[in-house]
């Protein structure tokens, strides 16, 4: 057996793939990583300056020296953070500058789980499963509209919609690492699923791959850098 197992699990927003990737990686016992979390991270440190996050050059100069701990999720939350990450991360220098590290992450023993909307097909091409999470738009931009009223907001579904809509089109259209299903993805279309039964049939896929036992529960402890 491998000494890393690398599961790469993509999809478009809003379709669960950060939540089931880290619940696969702790049933793994495996590290995680949100690569998305890298590109709101640039993008807040955008806004927070007041610059556009469709500048290439200020966008770059922001990831030479990006601290791991502006990697947190809880501090970058928010609709506004996430349509600068989309621009962000459309600007080439930017993927490539954050390459090398996502590869080495991924790579350290014992492995790790990686979601975003290429890793797959361009962060790690080479990884030994890959998952692309899809389900139809309209359930998407429920559960986003849902999920948005849990934290106390008033959204509009028309609203939700329309900027799910939007960035599925930046996301498939941009000229590199476009959104799409790798040729041996394993596509996972939870339109018709829930949490607990696409999270079940994932973990199936996984250790039939990887031959491996599960270590523990979905709540065990996440393994971040």
């Amino acid at each position: 057996m491998s000494a890393t197992f690398v599961i790469a699990v993509d999809g478009p927003a809003a379709s669960g793939k950060s939540t089931l990737a880290r619940r696969l990686a702790r049933a793994l016992g495996l590290a995680f990583l949100d690569t998305g979390l890298l590109y709101r991270a640039v993008g807040k440190r955008l806004l927070e300056a007041g610059r556009d996050p469709s500048d290439a050059a200020a966008a770059v100069a922001a990831v030479a020296d990006l601290r791991p701990e502006e990697v947190d999720a809880d501090r970058l939350a928010g609709e506004r953070i996430g349509e600068a990450a989309s621009k962000v991360a459309a600007i080439p220098a930017v993927r490539e500058a954050l390459l090398p590290w996502q590869r080495r992450f991924a790579r350290t023993p014992p492995g790790a789980v990686l979601a975003g909307r290429d890793v797959g097909t361009v962060v790690c091409p080479d990884a030994d499963l890959k998952i692309f999470v899809t389900a139809a738009l309209e359930e998407r931009a429920r559960r986003r509209f849902e999920e948005l009223r849990r934290r106390g907001q008033a959204p509009m579904f028309a609203a939700v919609l329309d900027e799910l809509r939007e960035r599925d089109r930046r996301d498939t259209e941009r000229a590199v690492a476009p959104l799409r299903v790798a040729d041996d993805a394993w596509v996972l279309d939870t339109t018709a699923l829930d949490a607990e039964a696409a999270f079940a049939a994932a973990l199936e896929r996984a250790l039939s791959v990887s031959g491996r036992r599960a270590v523990a529960g979905p709540t065990g402890r996440d393994a971040n850098p």
